[in-house]
């Protein structure tokens, strides 16, 4: 699975809130039309402001490379492209393993990857 995360500045909250309120129909059409999309949100940041946090999980590297080529993709690229972004940083990672962060009586647990 890859994972991309993101964090992106707006040169004011009402510019966030509205390339948030825009993206909404690319993100639900990215959730629904794009084998290997497992999560596709972009959302504002409770604690600053006028930063967007970007979440995206993916079954595989076919994925994440063909969304790249979707429309979707393009349809996201152009509204950023319009906005008032004044930062960014984005990164991919690359999942070998998972496991829930809960024990099955609903406690963190203690190590992970035993």
């Amino acid at each position: 699975m890859f994972i991309i995360s993101a964090v992106i500045d707006f040169v004011s909250k009402h510019e966030r809130d509205r390339v948030i309120e825009i993206s909404a129909p690319i993100q639900l059409a990215t959730r629904q039309q794009e084998s290997g999309c497992i999560s596709y949100c972009f959302a504002a940041d409770p604690a600053v402001e006028n930063r967007m946090q970007v979440y995206e999980l993916w079954e595989n590297e076919n994925s994440v490379v063909d969304h790249f080529k979707h429309d979707n993709y393009k349809k996201m690229l152009s509204l950023f492209h319009e906005s008032d972004i004044i930062h960014s940083e984005n990164q991919i990672y690359r999942i070998d393993r998972h496991e829930p962060v809960y024990d099955e009586e609903g406690n963190p647990k203690e190590s992970f990857f035993d």
